[in-house]
């Protein structure tokens, strides 16, 4: 067994190995990576790392492998067959493998629509000027927003964030920064605001318009999110506005709701990767379980409105779901999920769910008040709820075969469905023969 030990050992000791980092780029055919690899084979060379990308049909692989024996032998070999396929090919001999990166390694993701080449190299300088290098850069989207995701390690964490904020401020671009690494993996938990965040509008203001009193509410819950008002009291002076309507009432502004484009994609592309969803509103109860029911999502906390005599009272009932209460919930859940904050995400566009957006691992102002953005970790100021997958590095094409797979199982059920039906029309033909 201490043999085995030792020959791993020296496999990992590369320093003083001489190495060979190939280089190919040309226009991609398929193939072309088996050729290559068989023209670097040899019984004392050995694959140390590869990376290859292919951008619009051009094709750029780098390959770094152990020199062996005959190293300039294998570096001709492998230069006449790229060239013999029409590809650029350089090789440079060195020593060892690849520096390894530093422990602090983030992902810095750039949204926008559309994102320019200015905006880019601000962000770049912001990161070179925190001391990190950029490692790696991809594309995660490119409908309905861009968003390309650098993989950046090094440097001072605390000042990149805040240099690349001010950035992407000032070249209207969305920015997020999150850990790299398994802290990025595996389950965690989403936590949503409710109105104009999951939907798009505010429902007490809907259930206002009922009253005749959507302006004087909308008026208030406009400097509420703001921050200009406390929202508790606020929540009260608005709900006192609703009494006496009928309860019914609650069930035609449920009708009318609209949720947020890519609320849907968001659930059911979370829940398939295994994450819990919760809805913290301070909104009402009676309105948001029936939505959450719909998407899925099993938690949800929310005001609760009184009702007596089949009329609302203009009071609400049990404590105010607040900026502090929209915290304590997050905790709450992370808790109920055996799941620590680092592993949560919140989404909110309001000063009251600065506390949440604080609190959580991610936290995403969602087409915010300029406060919220200000002080969120995060944000988002597209109007496409699903543009924050990409924030967690899922990509359009992984959404769109999620899609395309949901579609596949809702046309089987459907033919299922359709083919049971077919079936029971000969007896339901025979029972009716037999009572004539």
């Amino acid at each position: 067994m201490a043999k085995v030990s030792d020959k791993l050992t020296q496999a990992i000791d590369l320093s003083d190995q001489r190495t060979v980092l190939v280089r190919i780029k040309g226009e991609d055919s398929p193939g072309v990576s088996s050729q290559i690899f068989e023209a670097l084979s040899a019984p004392d060379v050995v694959v140390l790392d590869v990376e290859q990308l292919v951008v619009r049909g051009e094709l750029l692989l780098n390959v770094l492998v152990t020199a062996g024996a005959n190293e300039g032998a294998m570096m001709a070999r492998v230069t006449e067959v790229g060239r013999n396929l029409g590809f650029k090919v350089s090789c440079r001999a060195g020593l060892g493998d690849n520096r390894p990166k530093p422990r602090n390694r983030l992902a810095v993701s750039i949204l926008g629509n559309p994102v320019r080449p200015i905006a880019v190299s601000e962000v770049a300088g912001a990161i070179s000027a925190a001391g990190a290098n950029i490692d790696r850069v991809r594309r995660v989207s490119r409908w309905p927003v861009t968003t390309f995701e650098l993989e950046v390690s090094g440097g001072d964490s605390d000042q990149l964030r805040r240099e690349v904020a001010i950035k992407a401020a000032q070249y209207r671009v969305d920015i997020a920064v999150s850990p790299l690494g398994l802290a990025r993996r595996g389950r965690r938990l989403l936590v949503m605001d409710v109105d104009s965040t999951l939907i798009t509008g505010e429902v007490i203001e809907m259930l206002a318009a009922h009253a005749g009193v959507e302006a004087q509410v909308r008026d208030v819950t406009e400097r509420a999110m703001r921050g200009e008002l406390d929202f508790a009291e606020s929540l009260h002076e608005r709900v006192a506005t609703l009494k006496g309507l009928p309860v019914s009432v609650l069930d035609e502004v449920r009708e009318t709701i609209v949720l947020t484009p890519g609320a849907r994609t968001v659930c059911r592309t979370l829940r398939s990767l295994g994450y819990s969803i919760a809805l913290v509103s301070g909104g009402f109860q009676e309105i948001i379980e029936p939505i959450a029911a719909d998407l899925g999502v099993h938690r949800v906390r929310a005001n609760q409105l009184e009702v007596v005599d089949g009329h609302l009272t203009g009071r609400v009932r049990g404590p105010v779901i607040d900026r502090a209460a929209k915290a304590t919930a997050l905790r709450e859940f992370a808790a109920a999920e055996d799941l620590p904050l680092s592993r949560t995400i919140a989404i909110g566009d309001g000063a009251n769910d600065l506390d949440m957006l604080s609190a959580a691992g991610l936290g995403v102002a969602f087409n915010a008040k300029p406060m919220v953005r200000r002080q969120a970790k995060a944000s988002v100021n597209v109007p496409f709820l699903d543009s924050v997958l990409y924030m967690l590095g899922i990509s359009r094409e992984e959404i769109e075969e999620l899609e395309r797979e949901h579609l596949d199982v809702e046309h089987e059920r459907e033919s299922a469905l359709a083919s049971t039906t077919r079936s029971a029309e000969p007896d339901r033909e025979v029972v009716r023969s037999a009572n004539i």
